[in-house]
């Protein structure tokens, strides 16, 4: 084992559960000396039981708050407290340490400029455990997750929740980040109940189980009284580019994967006469969606026949947010859009760029790998480049017109720069064009009929 990964702090949270602590350090003890900080908030008359589980161990501190502090904040307060920096494990007391290995396989997925590594799975916006969908919010799971502690401190912190990484996971999510999560499957696994675990097992609910509760009636307050409005809040989370791009002559537009109606909203908080139609595979998205859109459809837009493209004839302005590069056929499809499209109509749409610079630096090392979102998510089927993106629209009979190219402050970028101008330069390409076209995250594109 190398000196790096035995540095690697370890953080759980205490609540009245002395066994469960001392099954944690016992079967990581077993395995790695690593220094280790127990946040304790447990009633007095456990406090004494926890500190003599603690003094049984090397090298483990315990900081005891006097108070139930929660998992949650006690995350946030070793976070902010602790003068931690670099790689931090954070692991559940109920986790319990079956096989060495695991903090190695961790460390080695964990990138520097990552949020963290471990099981990742998705949730609504309440934090609810649902299944893969457009627009679910991919989520780490904290009973064993390893994160680079000062990305962790730029994005809000763990609250006190039934789903402690909610706010931080909601953040990435929202902001086009959830990239930084990396998902390991055996970590996935071992973390839920009933699996055959691989490295961990997580008792799970062990500290319910026995304290008597997880201490949460504020938080299903606040999620009862949520599901007991009536008026919810507006959905967030548009690209401002994209809606900048309809024109403002659009009477009647046509959203092609419209999410929750966040486009919609915004469009029609500006413009409430615009006739405004969303298509949404997703149920439940498409359900909230019909709230800010004058129509909602669920449907597949290429398992449809021409007759549904004669349908949106009177749609001046077809809207795809992050679309194209989902679908089977893309040409195809804006195809069958020109050949309905009324004068003076147009396509407006994003589409991730193929040659930003992150995956040209690595696919140089070979790390083109799937993920839960961003530019390699797995459910992209196509990808295009600034100069495909025109050759797209210019095959199915269309002009771009207008565009915007979607840059953004990322840390890292310069090194690998340099190496893709040598790369254009020996390939007898302009370097600095090639710099400028490995910049953007993302195209925005307004076309007209050609």
């Amino acid at each position: 084992m190398s000196a790096d990964i035995q540095a690697i702090p370890v953080v759980a949270v205490s609540y009245n559960s002395p066994e469960l602590l001392q099954g944690l350090l016992s079967s990581l003890r077993e395995f790695y000396p690593n220094p280790v900080h127990i946040v304790d908030g447990s009633t007095p008359e456990h406090v004494e039981k926890i500190r003599a589980v603690v003094a049984g161990f090397e090298n483990v501190q315990l900081h005891v708050m006097g108070f139930n502090i929660h998992h949650g904040p006690g995350m946030a307060w070793a976070i902010t407290e602790l003068g931690l920096s670099g790689r931090v494990l954070f692991l559940d007391t109920d986790i319990v340490i079956r096989r060495g290995g695991f903090l190695e396989l961790l460390a080695e997925a964990l990138q520097p400029g990552d949020y963290g590594a471990g099981g990742v799975a998705y949730v609504n916006r309440d934090g609810f455990d649902i299944p893969y969908a457009y627009g679910a919010v991919p989520y780490l799971h904290p009973p064993c997750m390893l994160c680079n502690v000062e990305v962790m401190r730029q994005w809000p912190l763990p609250i006190k929740h039934g789903a402690p990484m909610v706010a931080p996971m909601l953040a990435l999510h929202d902001a086009g980040k959830s990239d930084l999560l990396r998902h390991l499957d055996w970590c996935g696994n071992d973390v839920l109940m009933g699996t055959k675990k691989v490295y961990v097992d997580h008792i799970g609910q062990g500290t319910s189980q026995a304290t008597g509760s997880y201490n949460l009636d504020e938080w299903f307050a606040e999620v009862r009284a949520k599901e007991a409005a009536k008026a919810l809040p507006p959905p967030t989370g548009y690209n401002p580019d994209l809606l900048a791009l309809i024109p403002a002559t659009a009477q009647a537009i046509v959203e092609i994967g419209c999410s929750t109606g966040a486009l919609a909203h915004a469009v029609k908080s500006s413009r409430p006469a615009v006739h405004y139609i969303g298509v949404e595979l997703d149920p439940k998205a498409a359900e909230i969606a019909a709230r800010f859109c004058d129509g909602v459809q669920a449907l597949d837009l290429e398992a449809t026949d021409d007759s549904q493209f004669r349908d949106y004839a009177s749609r001046d302005c077809w809207v795809f947010g992050d679309v194209l590069e989902h679908l089977r056929d893309p040409w195809k499809v804006l195809q069958r859009i020109r050949a309905v499209l009324p004068p003076g109509g147009c396509v407006v749409a994003s589409i991730p760029n193929a040659q930003h610079w992150s995956l040209q630096g690595r696919l140089s090392v070979g790390d083109f790998r799937y993920e839960s979102g961003g530019l390699l998510d797995r459910t992209h089927l196509r990808w295009f480049t600034r100069v495909t993106i025109f050759e797209l629209f210019q095959s199915a009979g269309f002009r771009v017109e207008a565009g915007v190219p979607r840059i953004f402050d990322e840390p890292g970028r310069e090194p690998v720069l340099n190496a893709i101008r040598q790369m254009a330069m020996a390939m007898g390409r302009d370097p600095e064009g090639a710099v400028r076209d490995a910049l953007p995250l993302q195209y925005v594109v307004r076309a007209v009929a050609a």
